[in-house]
């Protein structure tokens, strides 16, 4: 992060605003909105600030800036539209380790303020750095649009009964789970909607029946996708928001993981080829075991949990132990691969089928159902191929597809990274070795790969 988003307290607090003019106003208003006690020091005001000033909602220093005007300050703003005028207030500031902003000019700010949403006690902060502020503001008209004005109500009644919840339910993991089905259940619609009286009563009664119950746990197993967080289900978001624990392994993208709650538990259980960071019996005891200490478990998969997820075989250990667990899908690799590289899996033209197959290999062959692979007008996905492409390809041509058959592999699919490299069933590996592609990477082969060129729309194909 470039800026560290914080909330300052600055009820009663000491603040300065150099300027006098229209964005000085607009700066006042924050300020004064925020409990600020505020200094205006300016030559003349606009009128507006000039009728503050007059009903004490300032102190107007009818003077230029100097150094001397920031003893005890809190948080200084310059708004003034002399850029030499403002540089002084920011160099002056600094070397106080007074908090500067100075509007429109993020290299003279030590903070910058951000786009607003306030339903007072919520107060959410949009920012950009500083660079496209008007980026800011679209994204908080989407925000002020979805968030209910009644949501200021739901946080102070929530705020109200906070010490209670804390007494009545100690455990730190009971807690939040209360909370998070308190807050988007009925009762927080009853908040809403401003019955109040009828929220209190519903809330007394779930305190009651929190305290004589004991933690339950459960596991999610969740597709978190090919690897751009757009790609997400709602579903899938919102568990991995309430989850204490995390099972990730190492097909799941760094940026879905930011989308985690910060203060879960994190447990990388990756496996790659020969390389197991926990064996897969060892990740289904291990979440048996974290659900009976009554924690809400994600098991975060890449692609889908049930396409070479190994889904069922964990959902199997769960059931014989009695676990309660869910399956949120997701968008399967190759959905996401195809998709972005401009190859359609299925064509009227070229393919009316598709098969998905992994490409392990298993005592020195790679054991498939050639014929059935082999046949015309069908599209194949080949899964964990990359160590195997050359065994692939030979036994392809060698079952009966001709060596002309298009074929392509694609790299980090939706995501920046994403690589497509493209050719035939003949040069596929030795174009895959020349450019280095390695796992996550799917390879597919068909007809419809030749579309490629025409209907690739995310990134320019490697070769």
């Amino acid at each position: 992060m470039d800026y560290f988003p914080i909330f300052l307290k600055l009820q009663g607090a000491s603040c300065l605003l150099v300027g006098g003019g229209e964005v000085a106003l607009r700066k006042a208003r924050l300020l004064l909105s925020a409990g600020a006690e505020l200094t205006v020091a300016a030559p003349a005001l606009t009128p507006e600030l000039a009728e503050m000033a007059r009903q004490g909602q300032l102190t107007h220093l009818c003077a230029c800036f100097e150094p001397a005007q920031l003893s005890g300050r809190r948080l200084v703003v310059a708004a003034t539209n002399e850029r030499e005028v403002n540089r002084q207030v920011s160099v002056s500031c600094q070397a106080l380790n007074i908090p500067v902003n100075v509007v429109d000019d993020p290299e003279l700010s030590s903070y910058i303020t951000p786009a607003i949403v306030d339903r007072s006690p919520l107060v959410i902060a949009v920012s950009t750095g500083g660079g496209v502020p008007v980026l800011a503001r679209l994204i908080r008209g989407r925000l002020e649009s979805l968030i209910p004005s009644g949501f200021g109500r739901l946080a102070r009644f929530a705020a109200d009964f906070r010490d209670r919840v804390k007494a009545g339910i100690p455990d730190v993991e009971r807690r939040r789970a209360f909370w998070e089905s308190v807050l988007e259940g009925p009762l927080a619609e009853a908040v809403i909607n401003g019955d109040e009286a009828a929220a209190e009563q519903a809330m007394e009664r779930r305190l009651e029946d929190a305290g004589a119950q004991t933690a339950q746990g459960a596991v999610y197993l969740v597709g978190a996708g090919p690897g751009n967080p757009d790609l997400l289900t709602f579903r899938a978001l919102r568990l991995m928001q309430q989850a204490d624990v995390v099972l990730h392994d190492n097909l799941v993208a760094p940026e879905l993981l930011e989308l985690v709650r910060r203060d879960a538990e994190r447990i990388y259980v990756g496996k790659a080829r020969a390389n197991h960071a926990l064996p897969q019996g060892d990740i289904n005891l291990l979440m048996v075991e974290l659900a009976q200490q009554g924690k809400r478990v994600l098991r975060l998969k890449g692609g889908d949990p049930f396409t070479f997820g190994r889904g069922g075989e964990e959902i199997e250990t769960l059931a014989a132990h009695g676990v309660a667990f869910e399956v949120v899908p997701g968008i399967t690799s190759a959905s996401g691969a195809a998709a972005y590289a401009g190859i359609p899996l299925t064509h009227r033209d070229y393919a009316q089928s598709v098969t998905f197959v992994t490409g392990h290999k298993q005592d020195g062959s790679i054991q498939l159902d050639w014929p059935a692979l082999t046949r015309p007008a069908q599209t194949v996905v080949v899964y964990m191929g990359v160590s195997t492409a050359q065994e692939l390809c030979h036994a392809f041509i060698e079952h009966g597809k001709p060596a002309t058959t298009p074929a392509a592999a694609v790299e980090w699919a939706t995501t920046e990274r994403q690589r497509t490299v493209a050719g035939t069933l003949r040069d596929l590996p030795e174009l895959m070795s020349k450019h280095h592609i390695a796992s996550p990477a799917l390879i597919i082969v068909g007809e419809v790969v030749g579309l490629a060129d025409k209907l690739g729309w995310y990134r320019t194909r490697v070769c």
